[in-house]
């Protein structure tokens, strides 16, 4: 009896316990934080890696342009909207397409896909001011391409829409699209924070890119078809993407003062 006693204690002891529960789970640091990007690295110039993540961004810069002023386009072209995919549909292919391309991109390039993204990485020293620049003339390039081929293809109603471009619609102020950039830029950024932290261990980063189209349905009544207001679009996601920086690195992981301690 006291045999069987000694084996059942020997076998419920065999395999101990190896991964922490609870609040022990995270005594332990189980990832390690990269350290910031230099300003400048003169030998990122002599690296296909660079070059080869800066085509990315361009390919999947021109992809997205392409199929989004399409979808845009097809929904202002049609009398009745109902025929169409509609704003809800604009949406989701905006991130449907950012969801895809990120996927293809991330591990190449990081898959930013968008100037703000690239400010943003770059105030939180994810990466170089040469790489940061090199990223947005590519995605400034891949999108006048994109843009390109689709009035190529329509020329007339491209013109006439002005390439589906934004502005401003009516009753709304400037301020109010200033606002919704800010918003929406600010959503974008952080979740590539968030998704992209080296506390997560879940590395598919281009999941939560999904959270794009809430963002795109909530703004798409601000704006229409124009180019009078294009400053709003430039300065508002940079500013989104500027806070965003800021609360991830300063606010949520405190960076700074870790850096100190």
């Amino acid at each position: 009896m006291e045999g069987k006693e000694e084996d059942v204690k020997l076998g419920a002891n065999k395999y101990a316990e190896r991964q922490p529960l609870g609040t022990a789970a995270q005594t332990g640091k189980d990832y390690k934080e990269p350290p910031p990007a230099p300003l400048f690295e003169p030998g990122e110039l002599h690296s296909w890696s660079f070059y080869r993540a800066g085509i990315a961004e361009f390919v999947a810069t021109f992809l997205f342009l392409y199929i989004s002023i399409l979808t845009v386009m097809g929904v202002s072209t049609s009398k009745d909207k109902c025929a169409t995919v509609g704003v809800q549909g604009i949406a989701w292919a905006f991130g449907g397409m950012i969801f895809a391309l990120v996927y293809c991109t991330a591990g190449i390039s990081g898959g930013h896909i968008n100037p703000a993204v690239t400010f943003g990485l770059l105030l939180a020293r994810k990466l170089s001011l040469t790489r940061a620049l090199f990223y947005i003339i590519m995605q400034c390039l891949g999108a006048i391409c994109g843009a390109g081929v689709v009035k190529g293809f329509q020329k007339t109603e491209y013109m006439r829409l002005s390439g589906g471009t934004n502005f401003v619609n009516h009753g709304y102020t400037k301020g109010d699209g200033l606002g919704a950039e800010i918003v929406s830029t600010f959503i974008l950024v952080y979740t590539v924070f968030s998704a992209t932290d080296a506390k997560r261990k879940a590395r598919d980063s281009h999941v939560p890119e999904l959270v794009l189209t809430q963002p795109g349905v909530l703004e798409l009544p601000l704006s229409t078809t124009e180019t009078d207001d294009q400053w709003i679009f430039w300065v508002g996601p940079f500013i989104g993407a500027a806070l965003a920086a800021v609360y991830h690195q300063i606010v949520i992981r405190a960076i700074p003062f870790k850096t100190r301690a």
